[in-house]
């Protein structure tokens, strides 16, 4: 069986000779694959690449990471431990929302992310991951806004895994109302719960 590492090498290198030929491609910047571990029991979605994300081609290493980072070094968790991506690999332009024919190329690409992974917890961060993540995954009944479900508790089955589904507020939140840290802080202290009963 192929190693979790080379799968998911072999699906960065077909996007790669895919993004060039992507709408949003723009000279100068670089996708944004995603990073992390292998065997993470999380994984964290972003909505889409921003400005230095498209320049490094590292997710969430801008001011809004500076605040994810402070959020996981506050329940105990390692950024290298868990795994982080995006549901648009490509900064749309202006930072303007991803549009639907978009989110149908990039869609699959997570998906294969996430099936190669099977984690316990899959936390989409913000409204589009959030409905992508329940309309692929059989909760399109429930999904609402971000602000009505972030921090709850949601389970499903694949034929793969079965995993629960934390949506969360973007740490973008926080940059733009300093207040809302402590919701972010709050939530993520079920998603601290949630780890240490996936390590039993």
């Amino acid at each position: 069986m192929e190693s979790k590492e080379k799968e998911m090498a072999r699906l960065k290198e077909k996007f790669l000779n895919f993004y060039k030929k992507d709408s949003l491609y723009q000279k100068g910047t670089q996708p944004v694959f995603g990073e992390g571990h292998p065997d993470a029991k999380i994984i964290l979605i972003g909505e889409a690449p921003g400005h230095h994300e498209s320049l490094t081609g590292h997710p969430f290493c801008g001011t809004a990471g500076k605040i994810l980072d402070e959020l996981l070094e506050s329940i105990g968790i390692k950024r290298k431990d868990i795994y982080i991506t995006n549901l648009i690999k490509l900064r749309p332009p202006n930072n303007r929302e991803p549009r639907v024919e978009e989110i149908r190329s990039h869609g699959p690409y997570l998906e294969k992310q996430i099936e190669i992974i099977k984690p316990k917890v899959i936390c989409p961060l913000g409204n589009y991951s959030t409905q992508y993540i329940f309309k692929e995954y059989g909760l399109s009944n429930i999904v609402q806004g971000i602000s009505k479900i972030h921090g709850k508790i949601f389970s499903t089955k694949t034929h793969f895994n079965s995993f629960k589904i934390v949506p969360l507020y973007h740490p973008a939140v926080a940059v733009y109302n300093p207040k809302m840290k402590e919701v972010l802080k709050k939530d993520f202290r079920i998603l601290q719960k949630i780890n240490a009963e996936c390590s039993r």
